[in-house]
């Protein structure tokens, strides 16, 4: 299993988590696919993940949007890159999307075949149990617009992701209060910070507090 789970930041702070995403993929030359979790405005942040990644030898890039209707041949073309990358944006919206167009059985197929599947805040917190990190702390949470009952994500790791994390006793206590409930362990980022996983190895980069029944470890 390849993962890479970035919270957030500017390209400059990511560029260690962008090169460990290239190299997963062991080619020289990779192919990415870019999922968007919406695809109003799209268009402009996949020119910048191109420009991104062009510096890291990616010379094939598929923008695949999963809000709108697509067809076949851009279903079965994402799906034979060698990485495929869950951008962020708002998460309920986003889990519900790939739901409704099945993708995300297809998502976890394509992990197990050896692809490499990367996600940005909302598309790193589907890749976890649930997004019930989406969901809290009221002063910063997305908005459940359509009202998603459903919070399973897709359960590739036992833990919980939370980006954009601030170290703050505001934040602390919100997730110390959270975590003495749950049966995962929280993995609270920084900008500029992630985590990736390649087999049973995991490497911490950047900034990153452990929430762990009630307890906080910085890692």
């Amino acid at each position: 299993m390849k993962l890479v789970l970035f919270s957030g930041g500017f390209e400059r702070e990511n560029k260690k988590l962008n090169q460990a995403l290239v190299e997963l993929t062991g080619k020289n030359n990779p192919s990415i696919t870019y999922i968007p979790a919406s695809s109003y405005g799209a268009e402009i942040e996949f020119r910048e993940f191109v420009k991104r990644f062009r510096k890291f030898n990616v010379t094939k890039f598929l923008h695949f949007a999963v809000d709108v209707p697509f067809d076949k041949v851009i279903y079965e073309e994402a799906f034979k890159s060698d990485a495929i990358f869950l951008s962020g944006g708002n998460t309920f919206y986003f889990l519900q999307n790939l739901r409704k167009k099945k993708l995300l059985k297809d998502l976890k197929k394509f992990v197990e075949r050896g692809g490499v599947l990367a996600g940005l805040s909302a598309g790193a917190i589907i890749m976890t149990p649930s997004i019930n990190t989406a969901g809290f702390p009221e002063f910063d949470c997305d908005e459940n617009e359509d009202g998603v009952m459903d919070w399973k994500a897709m359960g590739l790791v036992d833990f919980e992701f939370f980006p954009h994390f601030i170290n703050s006793k505001r934040y602390g206590d919100e997730m110390k209060s959270y975590t003495e409930l749950s049966k995962y362990p929280l993995y609270a980022s920084r900008d500029g910070s992630g985590i990736v996983i390649d087999g049973k190895d995991i490497k911490f980069i950047g900034e990153h507090y452990c929430f762990l029944k009630g307890a906080c470890f910085k890692l």
